[in-house]
């Protein structure tokens, strides 16, 4: 079976760096901040190991997913991930700010065991993945990374998650569905500036502005705080933002609930997945081995560790279609 290891020496330079080179593509009203969940669970809220003793799903060895890695990869017995420690629950670093726990990485440890490898996790910044996958120094990357024909063209990928966004409101708020454009109508909306939700709900506001609807009132702040109260104090009525981060939250503390999904590329179907080097023959294993993790159970264990089952895919799909160019 495969055992987990981490590379030393990282600090929380990387941490920080990792945050600045994802505040584009991040809602702040979204974000979930990297402490424990409440110790009480009499509120309903979800409880969450993020000590750096995981007691992780795991995973039996596919022999047929096993053959299909390349000896380049298998002859050392390790699998070299990186994972971006920035918001949990996708990957963040645990209670004691150095063992990266998370999502990401508990699909990185199993996709391993199901290869028969060793998980090598690897906590990287952001902007430095697409370096350290052409280079060979990162043989996967599990790190939310959204599948585009742009990327295809320099690597390849295995899905494991969908890419959603999340409308979320206050625990207590009337609003109760958010679907389409007319949804939005009128709501006072928390978006990141700069983001494809921003872009989205744009193109909503339009659509209702064009149909006599009342339009949109956007909001942006500059920190998670700040987002924050603004809704609870019902300054605000809706974040928009990725899903994952915000579920997080609304289990954590209770205090916000969803109200609708909508597909990261809409009205495009966006995938999240393990990205590997192009032409190198493992992204075919990494598919395998995820199906194998789908069908043994393992994989849905994991998501519903992490409160993610919304983001479930029914299987791995290799070199899924992309998001095109903007």
């Amino acid at each position: 079976m495969a055992r987990f290891s981490l590379k030393p020496g990282v600090t929380a330079a990387l941490a920080a760096t990792t945050l600045l080179g994802l505040a584009a593509c991040s809602d702040p009203g979204a974000s979930a901040a990297a402490g424990s969940a409440p110790a009480s669970s009499a509120t309903g809220v979800k409880q969450f190991n993020l000590s750096p003793e995981q007691d992780r799903v795991t995973a039996a060895v596919d022999p047929a997913a096993a053959s299909l890695v390349p000896e380049s990869i298998r002859k050392d017995g390790k699998l070299t991930v990186a994972v971006s420690p920035f918001a949990a629950p996708l990957a963040v670093y645990a209670t004691d700010n150095k063992t990266p726990v998370g999502n990401e990485v508990d699909i990185a440890v199993a996709l391993a065991q199901a290869l028969g490898l060793e998980a090598d996790i690897v906590p990287t910044a952001w902007a430095d993945w697409p370096l350290g996958v052409e280079s060979g120094k990162y043989e996967a990357v599990l790190s939310n990374v959204t599948v585009t024909e742009e990327r295809k063209l320099k690597f390849d990928f295995a899905s494991y998650r969908d890419d959603k966004l999340g409308f979320y409101a206050k625990a207590d708020s009337s609003v109760a569905k958010v679907e389409s454009a007319p949804d939005v109508a009128g709501k006072r909306v928390i978006v990141g500036s700069g983001t494809n939700q921003e872009s989205i709900l744009l193109r909503w506001d339009e659509e209702n502005k064009k149909n006599g609807l009342a339009p949109v009132e956007f909001q942006y702040y500059d920190d998670d705080s700040a987002s924050s109260l603004a809704l609870q104090s019902g300054r605000a009525d809706l974040t928009f933002g990725p899903n994952a981060t915000a579920a997080f939250k609304a289990a954590s503390d209770a205090k916000t609930k969803l109200v609708g999904l909508v597909d990261g590329g809409w009205p495009l179907k966006a995938s999240i997945a393990a990205t590997t080097k192009k032409g190198n023959g493992f992204a075919a294993a990494a598919q395998a081995g995820l199906n194998h993790l789908i069908e043994d159970g393992s994989y849905a264990k994991i998501l519903d560790r992490w409160g993610l089952t919304a983001e479930a895919v029914q299987k791995s799909e290799l070199n899924p279609a992309g998001l095109p160019k903007k």
